[in-house]
Parts: C-alpha cells; structure tokens; sequence
C-alpha cells in the first residue's frame, strides 16, 4: 500500500442516491435489460439493488478475482467462477462498484459476449482515471481508494496486515476516519481483530 493513498468512503445513503441516479440513466437510455448480473463480490449489492429499482428481477453473478489488497492487483484479473445463467439472446446489465483498471470488467464482459448475450451494457458506481474499459453508465469518478460500506473491515484488516508498528497503523487508520469512516466503526473493528 502507497503511503500516500488516499481515501474516499461511501455511505449506504450516498451509495443509493448513486443506484438511484443510474438507473435513471439507464431508463433514459431506453436500455430494459433482460439480466442482471453483478460482479462478486464488489458488485454483488449495487446488483441487486439495481434489479429492484429497474424491476429486473432476473440476477446472476459472475466473480472475479483481481484485488490481493488495497491499491495492489494479480497482473490479470481470475474468473473464479463462471456464469450460471442461460444469457443467450438477451440483453444484460453487467454491474460492479467500481471500474480502476477496467481488466475485471473487460473480462466479465468478454465472458458474457461468450455465453451469447445480444447486448451488453455496464454499469458502476465509479471509475477510476486510468480505466481501460469505461462502463457505459457511471456515476462518480475519483483517483482515490473507495471504501463502501461491504467492505469496511476488509479495508482495515487490509491497512493492519499491510503496515508496520502501530504507528503506521493508526497513522493509516486516521486518515481513513477523516475521509468519512466513523470513528466508533473503526474503533470496534480494531478491536475485533487485536
């Protein structure tokens, strides 16, 4: 991890303003996907909640994994597990939080095109500036590490591994507080892991 990485959390509010405005997007678009299919574990929640307020009831997830910790990737995302959904001659909404490199949505869309979908759209809370693929619907863009509420712990189980002493920990931890973490969170998830 960087030691300047920089923070931005989301809260559960921000995060369903954020489905909220996309789907609008998507309506405006005319696109009525026949699927959606989320990315685990990121775009898991942004999924279902996209399938409720497009009134898409048909959900399918794909995962993929990319991230070994915050800020550090594999060389190329892994497609740990395939889809199980009968897509061919469908329209699919393929969702995830976020869109940094571009190679994890590249690659489930690349997946989707081989199980014979008839469109494919993409869609994400944010995207990062240097992104390959950008999705086709977006909300935010930032350069920042985004810590949603699904994986909060994770993010600070990820700080406590990543440094060393205690300092630097709490240094980290900081910073993660001043960008929006609630400092009562933080402080139960250090706890829970000590």
């Amino acid at each position: 991890m960087a030691a300047n990485t920089q923070y931005e959390v989301a809260t559960w509010n921000q995060i369903y303003d954020m489905l909220l405005d996309l789907a609008n997007k998507i309506q405006g678009d005319g696109y009525k996907p026949d699927v959606i299919i989320g990315i685990a574990r990121g775009g898991l929640v942004p999924a279902r909640i996209l399938s409720d307020v497009l009134e898409t009831p048909e959900l399918a997830i794909i995962q993929i994994e990319y991230y070994v910790s915050i800020a550090q990737t594999r060389q190329e995302p892994i497609l740990k597990r395939s889809l199980h959904t009968q897509i061919t001659d469908k329209k699919a909404l393929l969702v995830d939080d976020v869109s940094d490199t571009g190679k994890s949505l590249q690659l489930a869309k690349n997946h989707l095109q081989q199980q014979g979908a008839k469109e494919i759209k993409t869609a994400t809370l944010y995207a990062k500036p240097q992104t390959i693929t950008k999705p086709d619907y977006c909300e935010k863009q930032t350069s920042h590490w985004i810590v949603f509420p699904w994986d909060a712990k994770e993010t600070v189980r990820k700080i406590i591994q990543k440094q060393e002493g205690k300092r630097a920990t709490s240094k980290e931890i900081a910073k993660l507080v001043k960008a929006g973490l609630p400092k009562q969170l933080a402080e139960k998830f250090l706890k829970d892991m000590q």
